[in-house]
């Protein structure tokens, strides 16, 4: 039986921890910014962790 592909997408959106949870950057900061606040600009930079009810979905598509 051949090996399962990642998938391109998601290894291109999301990165594993050294404690195996999964990394993600926020929506809304690559275009149309000149209405955005610097604030909302400034938060939108900072990487996030996925939420614990989508981990699995994402596990999946990674680790194939």
């Amino acid at each position: 039986m051949p090996k399962m592909k990642t998938n391109s997408g998601s290894k291109k959106r999301f990165t594993l921890t050294g404690s195996g949870k999964i990394k993600r950057r926020h929506a809304y900061h690559s275009h149309i910014l000149t209405k955005k606040t610097k604030k909302q600009k400034r938060n939108l930079d900072h990487v996030a962790i996925v939420d614990r009810v989508d981990v699995k979905r994402i596990k999946e598509l990674l680790v194939r």
